[in-house]
């Protein structure tokens, strides 16, 4: 198989997903309309921009969404695998990945078990992705699977931040009601220290208030960084 390939994993194969691994099609149409509006009105479309410049070679990308990374790939990106568990998600996203000028293969799979073949993509995205998904240090660790040994890591994630007043909010919301309507997102959970403990090489990295202008929300606290998987590491 070439490297890098996609597995089609079979019905009896180790590290098969049953059917879709996320089912929230309520949450997805939902999200959908608020992060295209989100693109202009908060600003997003231009953290996009920032997260991928200068990216190239062989790209996987964790939770796509609906795909509104796809476009602002430079043409240095040879390729990119997105993956993407929710089918409602996964049908939006492959009509985005059709207005990319870099081909994008989008397919189904879990981020604690990527279908894909160890170290075979140069760099990793992860756009608001990490609050939702069931097991961040497993997904972690497929990342650093996935990734050649110094391959890097762009992420832009949001969670916990505002001081300690908001954090208590964050903490309130997560253990009642809001990833049950937010598709599984959790808001309290601090994505560079994750990065740190999974054993990424952190880079540099900012963060950020969502609107820039307006009020602050529990969902607005977000951090645009790169980390790299080490180049003496072995998983």
């Amino acid at each position: 198989m070439p490297r890098g390939r996609v597995l089609r994993l079979s019905p009896t194969g180790a590290g098969q997903v049953r059917g879709d691994p996320v089912h929230h099609p309520l949450f997805a149409r939902c999200y959908a309309r608020l992060s295209v509006a989100a693109e202009t009105r908060a600003g997003v479309a231009g953290l996009r921009v920032r997260l991928l410049a200068g990216l190239s070679g062989r790209v996987v990308e964790l939770g796509a969404g609906n795909g509104l990374n796809f476009t602002h790939y430079p043409g240095t990106v040879s390729e990119v695998v997105a993956i993407e568990p929710e089918r409602v998600m996964r049908r939006l996203a492959r009509q985005s990945a059709l207005r990319a000028e870099v081909p994008v293969d989008v397919v189904p799979g879990a981020a604690e078990a990527l279908p894909v073949k160890s170290e075979a993509f140069d760099a990793a995205v992860c756009s608001l992705v990490l609050c939702s998904v069931r097991d961040v240090p497993r997904a972690l660790a497929e990342l650093r699977r996935v990734l050649r040994p110094g391959g890097e890591l762009r992420f832009l994630e949001h969670g916990v931040g505002g001081g300690p007043a908001m954090a208590f909010t964050q903490r309130a919301l997560d253990r009642t009601v809001w990833p049950r309507l937010a598709g599984g997102c959790h808001l309290s959970r601090d994505p560079v220290a994750a990065l740190r403990e999974a054993g990424f090489r952190l880079g540099p990295y900012r963060r950020l208030v969502l609107p820039e202008k307006g009020p602050r929300l529990p969902v607005s606290y977000c951090v645009l960084g790169t980390a790299w998987r080490p180049a003496d590491d072995e998983t």
